[in-house]
């Protein structure tokens, strides 16, 4: 794939795409965009968002949000569309997630940039998401072109024969975060769209602006109307699809709290549902592990988008006998990192998403000073334009303390030491959540015994958080129901079916 340089990807270039391409003050509805009418009430109580660039804390643009009326033209479009695309041939259906890639792939820079300016990460991150969302676009539409259409059951009975394929779930609601803008969405809509599935499609109202370019693409690629609706709303547009009588299938992204929601809502029709929510995921140091390479990893995992990652090991678990050492090289490290604007190239880790958000890890940073944790580094909002928190690092915290059990969801990391495996896996798994976890030692077959007892549904050993297509992605506890990515992804837009006939 082909891409220009980052210094090539610029603020003024992204505004440019923004001002030129993004269809604001819409919906897209039925294979075309629907402009969404101001109120007739006083502007103050209009229904807009305030679109920002977190580097500079500016208003970018500002737009019209859908109301719960475009979710029943949306959810109608998309069950009038449905008969058909759901009997769409596998070959066509994988043609156009093969579209989408290639459109991405055309449109790669600009989405990029369009990322870096709303949702503020640093160009090289940005980079790895557009890629990593255009990879999940092509693995779908290859897993659902080797599928079988009918498989055979072996029985134990004589004279007949059981058959097994796969239907579309339905009409599904897709609701995703704003920390991983085309991402999360792909990794949704290109199952669903594999399975035959129609779509409402809500983009967090925060990052609309990488979002929205996929209404474009679609209408590029010819996609037939109806298969796909766009609503960039915010709660009262996401409580209605949850909501709606002819939507079979909710997938959500994002908090807790919301979750439960929309699980509550889901079930008054007894929906199909998947959650992928919180974590406080660990990453466990052992005392044989290399503690340069150990702390590159403790950085990523809790650094990368500003600890803005629901998978974030934001709970340090180190060996004692290495744990002076180690936290030293941390502290050095963690307190060089580059914090800043998005479009610059030396630029390691950039600001919160929003003001909100900024306030969040303030919070957890004052509840820190009220606990009297010790602050190794940062631990303070950067006095500074835009949504800025320094990379904070608190040593030797309690397992009571607020900022060990609750997800901060921003660049803080807390830490203790483990005399040995067994309390290591033992704190590890005290949580509420259980999604990732990522275990540093060079001892492979130890790494892969505490894999085994460490609850979580993905485990990286002496690894970066890479994730790729082909594994499933998802958790246990109350880090959410069923999985995305991989085999299980697809089986979750999908309806086993059997036929019993004669031999």
């Amino acid at each position: 794939m082909e891409t220009t340089n980052a210094t090539d990807i610029t603020r003024q270039i992204a505004k440019e795409t923004m001002q030129n391409e993004v269809v604001l003050n819409a919906a897209y509805i039925n294979g075309k965009w629907t402009a969404i009418e101001a109120s007739s009430v006083d502007s103050e109580d209009t229904d807009t968002q305030n679109l920002y660039d977190p580097n500079t804390g500016e208003v970018l643009a500002t737009t019209r949000l859908c109301t719960s009326a475009h979710v029943e033209t949306a959810v109608n479009a998309a069950s009038a569309a449905y008969e058909n695309w759901s009997q769409t041939p596998v070959s066509v259906r994988a043609h156009y997630l093969h579209a989408i890639a290639d459109a991405m792939e055309q449109q790669f820079d600009k989405l990029v940039g369009l990322s870096v300016l709303n949702n503020g990460k640093p160009v090289e991150e940005a980079k790895i998401d557009v890629g990593d969302a255009i990879a999940c676009y092509r693995y779908y539409a290859n897993l659902i072109t080797d599928q079988e259409t009918w498989s055979e059951v072996p029985t134990n009975e004589s004279g007949i024969r059981l058959l097994k394929t796969f239907a579309p779930v339905g009409v599904c609601a897709l609701i995703v975060p704003w920390n991983f803008p085309m991402v999360t969405t792909s990794w949704k809509l290109a199952p669903a769209l594999a399975a035959g599935c129609t779509v409402v499609l809500k983009p967090s109202e925060v990052t609309l602006l990488p979002e929205l370019m996929l209404g474009n693409i679609l209408s590029s690629i010819d996609l037939p109307k109806g298969v796909v609706n766009i609503l960039p709303g915010a709660a009262e547009v996401g409580a209605a699809m949850t909501s709606h009588p002819l939507i079979d299938k909710v997938s959500f992204t994002g908090s807790n709290v919301v979750g439960e929601k929309v699980m509550t809502q889901a079930a008054k029709s007894i929906k199909d549902i998947s959650l992928e929510l919180g974590g406080k995921s660990a990453i466990v140091v052992r005392a044989d592990a290399d503690i340069d390479y150990a702390c590159d990893l403790i950085i990523g995992g809790v650094f990368t988008n500003a600890g803005q990652i629901c998978s974030a090991t934001s709970r340090l678990l180190v060996h004692q006998d290495i744990a002076p050492t180690l936290f030293e090289a941390l502290k050095v490290k963690t307190a060089s990192l580059q914090v800043g604007d998005g479009f610059d190239t030396g630029t390691q880790m950039g600001p919160m998403v929003s003001e909100q958000q900024l306030k969040q890890v303030k919070k957890y940073c004052d509840i820190a000073t009220a606990e009297n944790l010790t602050c190794l580094t940062g631990g303070e909002i950067l006095a500074r334009q835009g949504y800025f928190a320094a990379p904070t690092v608190y040593i030797d915290v309690p397992v009571t303390s607020q900022l060990w059990l609750e997800e901060v969801f921003g660049p803080v990391l807390v830490s203790k030491t483990f005399k040995d495996d067994a309390e290591a896996i033992s704190l590890a798994n005290d949580s509420k959540y259980a999604l990732a976890a990522t275990i540093v030692s060079t001892d492979e077959k130890v790494a892969l015994a505490m894999a085994l007892q460490i609850e979580a549904g993905h485990i990286w050993i002496n690894e970066q958080q890479i994730v790729l297509p082909e594994s499933g992605w998802g958790g246990f506890k109350q880090s959410g129901i069923g999985r995305e990515l991989g085999g299980g992804g697809l089986s979750a837009y999908q309806k086993s079916k059997h036929v019993l006939l004669s031999d």
